[in-house]
């Protein structure tokens, strides 16, 4: 009897088991699905992080979720436009909320939009840097004032009687910025304002400074690849006053340019609502793939140095960084994406 008991026993307990390994099984597949039928489209941004970021969500989603994926065509304004009132495209993985706030903020008061992650987790830079080994070669270099009291260290190559501030090309919004603050440092007496004519002029310009080891003052942001390529580091301007920033960005201002560090524009995952409701898997993926600006800058090194395009660079990513992404996932998931590398 004790026997027959026993073995009755162990029965059931192989039994429960099983069940219990079945249901664990069942819930890790169903995590692992996309969860719904309809196409999301992920916009790919005009600049390269956004692009990049793009390409290597598609990669997981679909390889991995079995989601159908299109990547499209996107930039701030039209694409936070379509998803507040068409509900396409269904994601945005680097929306820079600032340019769009009062609508972004309505939108998701209306419930049409939902920013589920930060996608860059310690915010967006934006400033004046000098490279590292200028400043170790000059401990006191700490702050916008420190450098602006000695321009003989950063000479102007045309006129070495300045020293020489690398702005922003024509037309940025950021050469607005830079020049109020030129002139709310009163620097024109012993200082050069320098427009490189482009964004391509402006990273050369950089570039063959730090391969020569040369000081340079210059205007940058992040996450970029100059910064992920480059030891710079950033100077103090001192407390962030938006209003003084909003005065110093905009033509029609009449007050006197006055001196602020630039705020830091927050970046987002937003996402069409329908995405939360109806593929919580894809929405629960996305609140987990925020980085860092030194880890986007890192990823986009590789396309520099290889003029490789945002897919490439995606793919150089999920093969160089798996101790990152596979954070992201359950392990079947990784294990799928792993397989089509």
């Amino acid at each position: 009897m004790t026997l027959k008991s026993g073995g009755i026993a162990v029965a059931i307990a192989l039994a429960f088991a099983s069940v219990a390994g079945n249901a664990v099984a069942a819930d890790e597949n169903a995590a692992s699905t996309c969860g719904t039928d309809r196409t999301i489209d992920i916009a790919e941004m005009t600049w390269p992080s956004a692009a990049a970021l793009a390409h290597i969500h598609s990669r997981i989603l679909e390889a991995g979720y079995g989601c159908k994926v299109e990547v499209v065509t996107g930039d701030t304004v039209p694409t936070s436009t379509s998803m507040l009132t068409r509900g396409t495209p269904a994601v945005a993985p680097e929306l820079w909320t600032s340019a769009i706030e009062e609508q972004w903020q309505q939108g998701l008061k209306d419930g049409k939009v939902v920013a589920l992650s930060d996608a860059i987790t310690d915010g967006t830079i934006e400033g004046w840097f000098i490279p590292r080994y200028t400043q170790e070669a000059n401990p006191e270099l700490t702050s916008a004032e420190a450098v602006i009291a000695h321009p003989e260290i950063f000479p102007d190559p045309e006129d070495s009687s300045k020293g020489r501030l690398y702005s922003c090309p024509p037309g940025w919004a950021c050469e607005l910025s830079t020049t109020a603050l030129f002139e709310a440092f009163d620097m024109k007496d012993k200082w050069n304002l320098f427009s490189p004519g482009s964004g391509g002029a402006l990273d050369a310009s950089i570039a063959r400074a730090f391969t020569r080891e040369e000081p340079i003052l210059f205007y940058y942001w992040g996450p970029t690849a100059i910064l992920g390529k480059f030891d710079a580091v950033q100077l103090d301007l001192g407390e962030t006053k938006p209003e003084v920033y909003a005065c110093n960005t905009d033509p029609d201002c009449d007050d006197a340019p006055g001196v602020t560090a630039y705020p830091s524009s927050p970046a987002v995952v937003g996402a069409a609502a329908w995405i939360q409701e109806e593929a919580p898997n894809v929405a629960a993926y996305f609140s987990k793939v925020g980085l860092t600006n030194a880890q986007i800058s890192e990823l986009l090194v590789y396309g520099d140095e290889n003029q490789a395009d945002a897919a490439a660079t995606a793919e150089n990513f999920l093969k160089t960084k798996e101790d990152v992404w596979t954070t992201w996932v359950p392990a079947d998931v990784a294990d799928k994406v792993k397989a089509t590398l």
